[in-house]
């Protein structure tokens, strides 16, 4: 559900209440049922059943009523709607810490989660910096990565959260590798058979030979160069600058980026998009997906967006392209 003080139970509500999405998936929101009802009064002809469960068993997901497996944990007489606190920030570790454990114990097939707010959950005692960081640490997983993808532009990065300057000093071969074997192993998962992967480079030009840095020459091509030995089809370093259009065009099916804002910011531009004139949002798509995890994880590309917690205008369609895509990772997972 994300946390209660977010977006997250409105755009939970707008997606279930899509018939479609039950024609794929046997949806079931772990989170709070009284705040999902609260949720509900904020969005104008919403008409739909909060039912409250304890256990995935008596779930029937059945659509115009949504299946909540009621943690109990967030009293909205305390909880501030837009507004960061611990309490909501507790509340939602427990929701991403009880997905987790049914997902090991094999009681869903997939996870998906709304944004929660990572000085929230911190305040809480929790000291991690985002969900990819819980599910790795929980499912014990040592090689992981984030995988962005909007239409058919996905990349995947060797560092997320950490400062520029460790993000560097985290470009080393192995690190490297890895993330083109997860990459390529995750876009088999998706359908495709023969994955071309575009690595890009860290430094401007793709360091110019040696002009603007080394990390290509000693680390990103050796990294290439091991892949290719395992059958793998990445190509590069491939210049920051216009990998991502190559990919748009079809020339790669998934790009590796070297930090998180490399990565990030032309996913963010193609998917998120603002009418001045009408000062609004006219989407905010993409998903955002651990790769390299035992259980599957697709989440939304967006943060709280406590601006707009209340108001019933924020979009759904990030939560809905999450939904797809962990349908996708299920399935392939089964084949």
């Amino acid at each position: 559900m994300g946390d209660p003080a977010s977006i997250g139970p409105e755009i939970t509500l707008k997606a279930l209440s899509d018939r479609i999405v039950y024609e794929v998936c046997r949806p079931l929101v772990i989170g709070d049922a009284a705040c999902m009802e609260k949720a509900r009064d904020f969005i104008p002809g919403m008409d739909i059943r909060i039912r409250p469960v304890s256990e995935v068993s008596e779930a029937r997901f059945e659509w115009g009523t949504i299946d909540v497996l009621d943690m109990k944990n967030a009293d909205m007489d305390r909880i501030e709607i837009g507004k960061i606190s611990g309490e909501a920030g507790e509340a939602a570790f427990q929701y991403v810490d009880k997905v987790i454990a049914l997902a090991m114990d094999g009681q869903i097939d997939a996870t998906v989660t709304n944004a929660f707010s990572k000085e929230a959950v911190n305040l809480a005692g929790h000291h991690y910096s985002g969900h990819t960081e819980i599910y790795a640490d929980k499912t014990g997983t040592k090689k992981y990565t984030m995988m962005l993808a909007f239409q058919n532009v996905r990349v995947v990065h060797v560092s997320t959260h950490c400062s520029l300057r460790q993000a560097c000093d985290r470009v080393k071969k192995e690190r490297v590798l890895d993330v083109i074997r997860i990459a390529d192993r995750a876009c088999r998962e998706l359908g495709i058979p023969q994955p071309k992967i575009g690595v890009a480079g860290l430094n401007p030009h793709s360091g110019e030979h040696g002009m603007f840095g080394r990390e290509e020459i000693d680390e990103i091509i050796p990294a290439i160069e091991a892949a290719a030995k395992e059958g793998i089809q990445a190509e590069g370093p491939v210049p920051p600058d216009t990998v991502f259009s190559k990919a748009r065009g079809g020339w790669y099916d998934i790009v590796v980026a070297m930090y998180h804002d490399q990565g990030h910011i032309p996913l963010k531009v193609l998917g998120f998009v603002y009418d001045r004139e009408m000062k609004k949002w006219d989407a905010v798509e993409g998903v955002n997906i651990t790769l390299g995890l035992p259980i599957i994880r697709a989440s939304v590309d967006h943060g709280t967006a406590f601006d707009q917690a209340g108001t019933g205008m924020a979009s759904e369609l990030s939560l809905k392209n999450s939904i797809e895509y962990a349908v996708l990772l299920a399935k392939g997972k089964k084949r």
